[in-house]
C-alpha cells in the first residue's frame, strides 16, 4: 500500500438493532459504514449501503439511508469512478448501492454468492440485478499489489474483509467480522492469552485471527461501529 492510497469512510445511514439482537436488554442504534479506497489504479468500494428490503424487515430494523450517490460526492468522487466494489457480505445493509454500479466487478465469496442465491439470505434483488458482474472467489486473494482479500468467517460463511498493507503495518477494512470493535479487541486479547500459555479456560477465538496476525494489523475498522481497534502497545507508527 503505498503512501499516495487514502481509506476515507462513507456514512450510508443507521438503523436499529432490537434488543434481542443487540445482547442485552436495550436496542442499539448502529451506524451503517462503507470505507473508499483511492490509489494509482482506481477506486475501490468497501461496502455500498442500505438497500431497500420488505415492509416486515424495513420495520423490524427501522433503517435511515444516506445515499451511495451522496455520500460519494462528498467525497469528491462520481459513480463512475468506481473500479470495483468489495462487498464483506451480501446482506442488504452492505449491499443495497450494488445496483447504481452496473458493469462494475464485485468480489465476493463464492460461498456467499451461493447463500444468497439460495434465497431467504437477504434482498434477492440486491444480487442479480441488471449488470451485475461478479468476480468470485475462492478464498483469500492479493486482488491488488498490497491489497488483499482474507477470509473471515462468522457472521456468515462467506464474509471477507480487506487489507491494506504497508510499510508500517496495515489497515483493515473488517466489514462486520465484528459489530463492535470492543469486540474484536476481546478476541484479540483471548488469543494473546492463549499464545502466551496463559491457564485454561479461555475464551474461544475466531482462527482466521492468526492469518490476519501475518499482515500486523495496526488499525482496524468496521462497518457499525465509528470506533477504530489499535494494538494495546500503539504499532511502531502513528495512525494511517
Amino acid at each position: 500500500m503505498g503512501s499516495n492510497t487514502a481509506v476515507r469512510r462513507l456514512d450510508l445511514g443507521y438503523f436499529v438493532r432490537p434488543a434481542a439482537e443487540a445482547g442485552g436488554s436495550r436496542a442499539r442504534v448502529e451506524p451503517v459504514l462503507a470505507y473508499l479506497v483511492r490509489d494509482g489504479r482506481g477506486v475501490i468500494l468497501f461496502d455500498t449501503g442500505i438497500g431497500v428490503a420488505d415492509p416486515g424487515t424495513e420495520a423490524y430494523y427501522r433503517p435511515r439511508r444516506r445515499g451511495l450517490r451522496e455520500a460519494l460526492s462528498a467525497a469528491g468522487v462520481g459513480l463512475e469512478e468506481v473500479s470495483l466494489v468489495v462487498n464483506c457480505h451480501l446482506h442488504f445493509d452492505h449491499c443495497g448501492g450494488n445496483p447504481l454500479l452496473p458493469g462494475t466487478p464485485i468480489l465476493v465469496q463464492e460461498a456467499q454468492l451461493a447463500a444468497a442465491r439460495r434465497g431467504g439470505h437477504t434482498v434477492e434483488g440486491l444480487v442479480d440485478f441488471p449488470g451485475a458482474v461478479y468476480e468470485e472467489l475462492a478464498g483469500e486473494a492479493e486482488i491488488r499489489p498490497g491489497v488483499w482479500i482474507i477470509t473471515t468467517p462468522g457472521h456468515t460463511p462467506g464474509h471477507q474483509s480487506l487489507v491494506l498493507r504497508r510499510g508500517d503495518g496495515s489497515v483493515v477494512l473488517a466489514g462486520q467480522a465484528h459489530d463492535l470493535a470492543s469486540e474484536f479487541a476481546s478476541d484479540q486479547s483471548a488469543r494473546r492469552a492463549a499464545l502466551e500459555g496463559a491457564e485454561q479456560p479461555l475464551p474461544g477465538f475466531p482462527r482466521w485471527l492468526d492469518r490476519l496476525a501475518d499482515f500486523d494489523p495496526r488499525r482496524v475498522l468496521f462497518a457499525h461501529d465509528c470506533s477504530v481497534w489499535e494494538p494495546p502497545d500503539g504499532g511502531r507508527g502513528g495512525p494511517g
